[in-house]
């Protein structure tokens, strides 16, 4: 009698708690193993759907004779453990390819290094004002597999990380958005940009003549790397540019396409910045592709609020404006931070690097920051980087001496920005503790 090897789901999770489920409910053994302490919530998920699990550590023996193996989003391809499964020639998947085989959903995939949480949560703002059945999943959100366990949408909106796109495979994304790409996580990806732009341009992969591929017809890296590869799927490009399916027109957001022609008041979109502007322009795109109508992408771009720890404005306190960007933790997510404040900013930065080069946001701090106030176990790079172009900086190693260092500096007409630049995790859980604790903190003042 033939007897089907496990699936070993490696983190417990969202995305592996989710994995698991889905896997139950098609009758496929399931084994999930978690190095570390799995979540009380998680825990009796699977304590109650009857699905064998370990923590604080990882069975070698039983792992490596998986059938297949799910890997979390946050295990590095580096790992020993991986390493051993690769050499043993099982296959390691992330859990979005495996969902991927249980779904007749049109997949909207959002990628970039910056502003792909707004995009994806826009867009299942304006879909779900649509009337259409669309789920939110992927890299934020629920899981797919979690979802699949139970039903099947008629759109999966899903934020997909580089990380998620490495372990993918015959996954086909049928609208794929790049929103930018600029260096990040380049300690996953030996410290080479082009290994890490290559990870998101997987999103093309599997597209075809029927598919839509959106991006910001800006992003010069993203343009090189397209004239290197073939592109199946129909190009919709946006930028400020005419020759742009999105672009501005004087005062307003222009779209064409599919047929359907939309114009809307710059004034009138809900989040500002320019950043915003690109971000909802890809989001007009996508939604008019899928089936919205014109009236309902125009309500759905004037009414979102936003993400939280994404320039969150906090309070004001005094005069004093107190902005949560905890989310911006790499360079160009701070830049396009930086190019919004129209008040002296000062500039809360740092964390764990992962391989910045701060020499992009040299010039739109020299006009933008009146002071840097660097919080992090160790500041260094950060000082000797800006100790030329900003004229006062103080290092400190906790939210509270940042904070209080910060009001000091502000003045009534001032900005207080947490734009960390870096990770969160020399100091913090993750940003959204960073950013909980800035607005926490604030509020207290």
């Amino acid at each position: 009698m033939f007897m089907q090897k496990e699936l070993v789901i490696l983190g417990a999770g969202e995305s592996g708690v989710g994995a698991a489920l889905l896997a139950k409910s098609k009758d496929i053994p399931v084994f999930v193993s978690d190095s570390g302490t799995i979540a009380a919530h998680y825990k009796d998920e699977l304590f109650n759907n009857n699905i064998t699990f370990e923590e604080g550590s990882h069975n070698r023996d039983r792992i490596l004779k998986a059938g297949e193996v799910i890997k979390s989003p946050g295990i590095p391809d580096s790992s020993p453990l991986i390493k051993d499964l690769e050499s043993e020639a099982i296959s390691v998947i992330s859990d979005i390819e495996f969902a991927g085989r249980y779904t007749n959903a049109h997949i909207i995939g959002v990628t970039g290094s910056n502003g792909k949480t707004t995009t994806a949560m826009w867009l299942h703002h304006v879909l779900m004002g649509a009337g259409i059945d669309v789920v939110l999943s992927g890299n934020i959100g629920v899981s797919p597999c979690r979802i699949l366990s139970q039903r099947d949408p008629s759109v999966f909106v899903m934020e997909l990380s580089s990380f998620q796109l490495d372990r993918m495979y015959n996954f086909k994304v049928d609208t794929a958005i790049i929103t930018n790409v600029t260096p990040d996580h380049l300690d996953r990806y030996d410290y080479e940009f082009n290994n890490y732009l290559h990870s998101k341009l997987r999103i093309l992969q599997n597209q075809s003549k029927d598919d839509v591929f959106i991006w910001w017809k800006g992003d010069q890296a993203v343009n090189k790397a397209l004239n290197a590869i073939q592109v199946e799927a129909r190009c919709l490009p946006f930028s400020e540019d005419a020759s742009s399916c999105a672009h501005i027109e004087e005062d307003y957001l222009v779209v064409n396409s599919s047929g359907k022609y939309l114009k809307l008041r710059l004034r009138d979109i809900s989040l500002s910045g320019r950043h915003n502007l690109y971000n909802a322009m890809a989001v007009a795109l996508a939604s008019l592709e899928v089936g919205a109508d014109v009236e309902a992408v125009i309500d759905g771009l004037s009414t979102f609020k936003g993400v939280k720890h994404r320039l969150e404005s906090c309070r004001e306190v005094e005069g004093v404006l107190y902005i949560n960007d905890s989310k911006a933790t790499n360079v160009n997510s701070t830049w396009y931070a930086l190019e919004s404040m129209n008040r002296p900013v000062i500039w809360i930065a740092g964390g764990t690097d992962k391989g910045n080069d701060y020499e992009e946001l040299f010039s739109i701090a020299a006009k933008k920051v009146k002071a840097l106030i660097c919080l992090g176990l160790d500041n260094n790079k950060l000082i000797e980087s800006f100790k030329s172009v900003i004229p006062v900086i103080k290092s400190t190693s906790s939210m509270k001496v940042a904070l209080g260092t910060a009001q000091v500096l502000a003045h009534e007409g001032d900005v207080v920005l947490l734009s960390p630049a870096c990770a969160s995790f020399d100091l913090f859980k993750n940003y959204e503790h960073r950013g909980d604790m800035f607005r926490k903190m604030v509020e207290e003042i």
